[in-house]
Protein backbone atom coordinates (compact mmCIF):
# COMPACT_ATOMS: atom_id res chain seq x y z
CA UNK A 1 0.00 0.00 0.00
CA UNK A 2 1.23 3.49 -0.83
CA UNK A 3 2.24 5.56 2.22
CA UNK A 4 -0.12 8.38 1.22
CA UNK A 5 -3.18 6.12 1.29
CA UNK A 6 -4.97 6.50 4.62
CA UNK A 7 -8.21 4.97 5.91
CA UNK A 8 -11.03 7.52 5.75
CA UNK A 9 -13.15 7.29 8.89
CA UNK A 10 -16.82 8.19 8.35
CA UNK A 11 -19.26 9.71 10.81
CA UNK A 12 -21.21 6.46 11.22
CA UNK A 13 -19.42 3.45 12.74
CA UNK A 14 -20.17 -0.27 12.87
CA UNK A 15 -21.76 0.00 16.32
CA UNK A 16 -24.18 2.66 15.01
CA UNK A 17 -25.12 0.39 12.12
CA UNK A 18 -25.55 -2.63 14.39
CA UNK A 19 -27.85 -0.62 16.64
CA UNK A 20 -30.00 0.45 13.69
CA UNK A 21 -30.02 -3.08 12.22
CA UNK A 22 -30.85 -4.61 15.62
CA UNK A 23 -28.27 -7.35 15.11
CA UNK A 24 -24.50 -7.72 15.33
CA UNK A 25 -22.19 -7.87 12.33
CA UNK A 26 -20.44 -11.18 11.71
CA UNK A 27 -19.08 -13.46 9.01
CA UNK A 28 -20.27 -17.05 8.95
CA UNK A 29 -17.50 -18.77 7.01
CA UNK A 30 -18.64 -22.02 5.37
CA UNK A 31 -15.72 -24.22 4.31
CA UNK A 32 -15.64 -27.69 2.79
CA UNK A 33 -15.22 -29.63 -0.43
CA UNK A 34 -17.03 -28.76 -3.64
CA UNK A 35 -20.51 -30.25 -3.35
CA UNK A 36 -20.47 -30.38 0.45
CA UNK A 37 -23.50 -28.08 0.72
CA UNK A 38 -21.87 -24.73 1.55
CA UNK A 39 -23.85 -22.59 -0.90
CA UNK A 40 -27.13 -24.43 -0.37
CA UNK A 41 -27.01 -24.00 3.40
CA UNK A 42 -25.68 -20.43 3.22
CA UNK A 43 -28.59 -19.39 0.98
CA UNK A 44 -31.04 -21.18 3.27
CA UNK A 45 -29.69 -19.28 6.28
CA UNK A 46 -29.76 -16.04 4.27
CA UNK A 47 -33.43 -16.52 3.44
CA UNK A 48 -34.33 -17.13 7.10
CA UNK A 49 -32.35 -14.11 8.32
CA UNK A 50 -33.73 -11.88 5.56
CA UNK A 51 -37.28 -12.83 6.57
CA UNK A 52 -36.38 -11.74 10.12
CA UNK A 53 -35.33 -8.31 8.83
CA UNK A 54 -31.57 -8.81 9.03
CA UNK A 55 -29.05 -7.13 6.72
CA UNK A 56 -27.56 -10.29 5.25
CA UNK A 57 -25.65 -11.28 2.12
CA UNK A 58 -24.06 -14.44 0.68
CA UNK A 59 -20.64 -14.26 -0.97
CA UNK A 60 -20.34 -17.36 -3.16
CA UNK A 61 -17.11 -18.74 -4.61
CA UNK A 62 -18.35 -19.05 -8.20
CA UNK A 63 -19.91 -15.57 -8.18
CA UNK A 64 -16.73 -13.93 -6.87
CA UNK A 65 -14.71 -15.56 -9.66
CA UNK A 66 -16.95 -13.91 -12.26
CA UNK A 67 -15.56 -10.48 -11.41
CA UNK A 68 -13.29 -9.63 -8.49
CA UNK A 69 -11.22 -12.80 -8.84
CA UNK A 70 -11.78 -13.60 -12.53
CA UNK A 71 -8.04 -13.28 -13.18
CA UNK A 72 -7.12 -16.05 -10.72
CA UNK A 73 -6.55 -19.75 -11.41
CA UNK A 74 -6.76 -22.61 -8.92
CA UNK A 75 -3.07 -22.91 -8.03
CA UNK A 76 -2.17 -22.74 -4.35
CA UNK A 77 -0.91 -19.17 -4.75
CA UNK A 78 -4.03 -18.00 -6.57
CA UNK A 79 -6.34 -19.73 -4.11
CA UNK A 80 -4.58 -17.85 -1.31
CA UNK A 81 -4.93 -14.56 -3.20
CA UNK A 82 -8.60 -15.36 -3.84
CA UNK A 83 -9.25 -15.67 -0.10
CA UNK A 84 -7.14 -12.58 0.67
CA UNK A 85 -9.28 -10.45 -1.65
CA UNK A 86 -12.47 -11.94 -0.26
CA UNK A 87 -11.33 -11.26 3.30
CA UNK A 88 -10.98 -7.55 2.49
CA UNK A 89 -14.50 -7.50 1.00
CA UNK A 90 -15.81 -9.33 4.07
CA UNK A 91 -14.15 -6.76 6.33
CA UNK A 92 -15.99 -3.96 4.51
CA UNK A 93 -19.28 -5.85 4.89
CA UNK A 94 -18.53 -6.22 8.61
CA UNK A 95 -18.08 -2.45 8.84
CA UNK A 96 -21.44 -2.03 7.07
CA UNK A 97 -23.13 -3.82 9.98
CA UNK A 98 -24.14 -6.82 7.88
CA UNK A 99 -24.22 -10.55 8.48
CA UNK A 100 -22.06 -12.10 5.77
CA UNK A 101 -22.38 -15.75 4.82
CA UNK A 102 -19.45 -16.97 2.74
CA UNK A 103 -19.39 -20.18 0.71
CA UNK A 104 -15.79 -20.88 -0.32
CA UNK A 105 -13.86 -24.14 -0.40
CA UNK A 106 -11.00 -22.18 1.21
CA UNK A 107 -8.84 -25.30 1.49
CA UNK A 108 -5.95 -23.89 3.54
CA UNK A 109 -6.08 -23.40 7.32
CA UNK A 110 -3.64 -20.51 7.19
CA UNK A 111 -5.87 -18.57 4.78
CA UNK A 112 -8.95 -19.09 6.97
CA UNK A 113 -6.91 -18.04 10.01
CA UNK A 114 -5.89 -14.82 8.28
CA UNK A 115 -9.54 -13.97 7.62
CA UNK A 116 -10.32 -14.58 11.30
CA UNK A 117 -7.43 -12.35 12.37
CA UNK A 118 -8.48 -9.57 9.99
CA UNK A 119 -12.14 -9.37 11.00
CA UNK A 120 -11.62 -10.32 14.65
CA UNK A 121 -12.25 -13.58 16.47
CA UNK A 122 -15.59 -12.35 17.87
CA UNK A 123 -16.87 -11.61 14.35
CA UNK A 124 -15.84 -14.92 12.72
CA UNK A 125 -17.83 -18.17 12.88
CA UNK A 126 -16.27 -21.09 11.02
CA UNK A 127 -18.67 -23.77 9.81
CA UNK A 128 -17.11 -26.94 8.42
CA UNK A 129 -19.41 -28.70 5.95
CA UNK A 130 -18.21 -32.27 6.36
CA UNK A 131 -19.15 -34.63 3.56
CA UNK A 132 -17.56 -37.67 1.96
CA UNK A 133 -15.99 -37.37 -1.49
CA UNK A 134 -18.46 -39.95 -2.82
CA UNK A 135 -21.48 -37.93 -1.71
CA UNK A 136 -19.93 -34.67 -2.97
CA UNK A 137 -19.28 -36.30 -6.35
CA UNK A 138 -22.85 -37.64 -6.51
CA UNK A 139 -24.17 -34.07 -6.07
CA UNK A 140 -21.89 -32.68 -8.78
CA UNK A 141 -24.15 -31.48 -11.60
CA UNK A 142 -21.20 -29.95 -13.50
CA UNK A 143 -19.26 -33.22 -13.73
CA UNK A 144 -16.15 -31.65 -12.19
CA UNK A 145 -15.27 -34.61 -9.95
CA UNK A 146 -15.45 -36.99 -12.90
CA UNK A 147 -13.19 -34.72 -14.97
CA UNK A 148 -10.76 -34.33 -12.06
CA UNK A 149 -10.60 -38.09 -11.51
CA UNK A 150 -9.88 -38.55 -15.23
CA UNK A 151 -7.08 -35.98 -15.06
CA UNK A 152 -8.92 -33.41 -17.18
CA UNK A 153 -8.93 -30.82 -14.36
CA UNK A 154 -5.79 -30.07 -12.36
CA UNK A 155 -5.62 -28.60 -8.84
CA UNK A 156 -9.07 -29.93 -7.92
CA UNK A 157 -9.55 -29.90 -4.15
CA UNK A 158 -9.99 -33.35 -2.66
CA UNK A 159 -8.68 -35.10 -5.79
CA UNK A 160 -5.48 -33.47 -7.06
CA UNK A 161 -5.16 -30.66 -4.50
CA UNK A 162 -5.33 -30.83 -0.69
CA UNK A 163 -8.11 -29.78 1.66
CA UNK A 164 -6.98 -28.98 5.20
CA UNK A 165 -9.80 -29.86 7.57
CA UNK A 166 -10.47 -27.20 10.25
CA UNK A 167 -8.85 -28.09 13.57
CA UNK A 168 -11.36 -26.37 15.84
CA UNK A 169 -14.33 -25.03 13.84
CA UNK A 170 -17.23 -23.37 15.63
CA UNK A 171 -19.56 -25.97 14.15
CA UNK A 172 -19.32 -29.14 12.07
CA UNK A 173 -22.25 -29.94 9.83
CA UNK A 174 -22.46 -33.50 8.52
CA UNK A 175 -24.17 -32.58 5.28
CA UNK A 176 -24.42 -36.20 4.13
CA UNK A 177 -26.40 -37.06 7.31
CA UNK A 178 -28.26 -33.89 8.36
CA UNK A 179 -31.15 -32.42 6.42
CA UNK A 180 -30.78 -28.90 5.05
CA UNK A 181 -33.42 -27.72 7.54
CA UNK A 182 -31.56 -29.24 10.49
CA UNK A 183 -28.31 -27.57 9.43
CA UNK A 184 -29.98 -24.17 8.99
CA UNK A 185 -31.64 -24.45 12.42
CA UNK A 186 -28.30 -25.26 14.08
CA UNK A 187 -26.63 -22.23 12.48
CA UNK A 188 -29.46 -19.91 13.52
CA UNK A 189 -29.04 -21.41 16.99
CA UNK A 190 -25.37 -20.46 17.24
CA UNK A 191 -26.16 -16.93 16.01
CA UNK A 192 -28.72 -16.57 18.82
CA UNK A 193 -26.39 -18.16 21.36
CA UNK A 194 -23.67 -15.63 20.50
CA UNK A 195 -26.20 -12.78 20.61
CA UNK A 196 -25.68 -11.92 16.93
CA UNK A 197 -29.45 -12.09 16.42
CA UNK A 198 -32.38 -12.16 18.83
Amino acid sequence: MHKDVVWHQGLVNVQDREQQNRHKSVVVWFTGLSGSGKSTIAHGVESQLFDQGCRVYVLDGDNIRHGLCADLSFTEEDRTENIRRISEVVNLFIDSGSIILTAFISPYREDRSKVKNLVGEDRFIEIFCDCTIDVCASRDTKGLYKKAMQGEISDFTGISAPYETPVNPDMVIDTDRETEGESIARILGILKQRLIIK
